[in-house]
């Protein structure tokens, strides 16, 4: 398939979809704790060199996210007692700027913050929460540390990539339309799962005429109902408990639910109930592969639940795609997936706890559209896009990439 039409890679700098073109207005913010209300998008951001300049720097936070913005960093790093940092293609690079005192990142703070949010961030020393400058949303996590508190701002892209942006398989788009069932997309953190669940929402939100409510902790990309109607709910904003939200869900005629992230027993346990009651369910874990997944699915309930957790998985498991960010010969970072759809086949085995046998089903079940992580790095070096050397390095099997490479590069 093509490259994505767009400077940044369909991953941006670090795992978020870059913009196509200046996309319309969001609609306003939530309430506090965070502030609210965006103007119109300016032009599109114009990539630059890797490290920020050090003679002339902005004073404001508003600043330094619109210079983070206009060179495509993904993050940006703020902390008392340190210099501000930024990470760029998926590294941390040095901004040269003079070490932050404590003054002035509390007005960076009260910048995004209200009253209440500021007193909750000093009693608890943990915050997340979503904010919009006029020019780009971040999602905010600050925090406490040895010099004294911190902040670690991500760039969200106003505009969702598209399953085709991202170059996921065609098979999900029909998995996507099925009435009710599980897909989980998982990865490490900063993998860009966040992108994808929202390309899977937006795909269904162009193409079907669903009811979709997403909760999230927090609201990260925006979507604008088209022929689907779509309502995101925040925790802490909208809602005090996920689960809570959750629950509720099925009181309010939904087709499908997005859980942001899957983090405990509990969110999971409702999540494969409602996905087995008539609803399209879709969330995020932290795990390393597909079958991977699974595992960690069942080993969140205790021994003597595995066995029943096992038999609702099989059977309400659509389908998991596991992924992870490779950085590309131009200098992007571009997504490679491993897709394992719940056929009658890999069921049996999640049923039997048998797992290894799964891996080889997805090897060979091209036409399905399922593949290994090891296929989907393959096909990035075969076709130009990321050296052997950075496939390898980023495979769970390196041996076995290894030897397909052999001779071929």
């Amino acid at each position: 398939m093509a490259e994505p039409p767009f400077t940044a890679g369909p991953y941006g700098a670090a795992g978020t979809a870059a913009p196509l073109s200046p996309p319309p207005p969001p609609p306003p913010l939530a309430s506090p704790p965070f502030a609210s209300g965006v103007a119109p998008n300016p032009a599109q951001a114009q990539p630059a060199g890797d490290a920020p300049e050090a003679s002339t720097y902005p004073t404001s936070l508003e600043g330094i996210v619109r210079h983070a913005f206009l060179r495509q960093y993904s993050d940006v790093h703020l902390g008392v007692g340190e210099e501000p940092r930024f990470r760029s293609r998926g590294d941390i690079v040095r901004s040269g700027w003079p070490v932050t005192d404590p003054l002035t990142f509390r007005d960076w703070m009260r910048e995004i913050l209200d009253p209440a949010g500021f007193d909750r961030f000093q009693q608890q020393k943990d915050y997340d929460g979503s904010f919009a400058f006029d020019f780009v949303r971040v999602r905010a996590n600050l925090l406490d540390s040895l010099l004294g508190p911190a902040m670690v701002l991500r760039l969200i892209p106003q505009q969702v990539a598209t399953m085709a942006e991202l170059e996921l398989p065609s098979a999900l788009a029909e998995i996507l339309s099925r009435p009710k069932g599980l897909i989980l997309v998982t990865g490490p953190s900063g993998s860009g799962k966040s992108t994808t669940l929202a390309a899977l929402i937006d795909h269904i939100n162009r193409s079907m005429k669903r009811h979709v409510i997403t909760i999230e902790d927090p609201v990260e990309f925006l979507h604008q109902s088209g022929q689907s109607l779509i309502r995101q709910r925040e925790v802490g904003l909208h809602t005090k408990e996920l689960q809570t939200a959750l629950r509720a869900c099925l009181r309010e005629d939904p087709d499908v639910i997005m859980v942001g992230e899957i983090r405990d027993r509990e969110t999971l346990d409702i999540a494969l109930q409602t996905s087995q009651t008539g609803q399209l369910v879709l969330g995020s874990l932290h795990t390393n592969s597909a079958v991977s997944t699974v595992e960690r699915v069942v080993n969140m309930f205790p021994p003597q639940d595995q066995q029943s957790v096992r038999r609702s998985l099989a059977e309400s498991l659509l389908a998991v795609v596991s992924q992870g960010l490779v950085k590309s010969l131009a200098g992007q970072r571009l997504g490679f997936f491993e897709i394992l759809i719940n056929t009658e086949a890999s069921r049996e085995y999640i049923l039997k706890s048998e797992l290894d046998p799964i891996e080889e089903i997805m090897a060979r079940s091209g036409f399905a559209g399922m593949q290994t992580a090891n296929q989907s790095l393959l096909r990035l070096v075969e076709t130009g896009r990321v050296s052997p050397e950075e496939a390898l390095s980023h495979s769970q099997r390196p041996g076995e990439l290894s030897q397909a490479l052999r001779g071929r590069f």
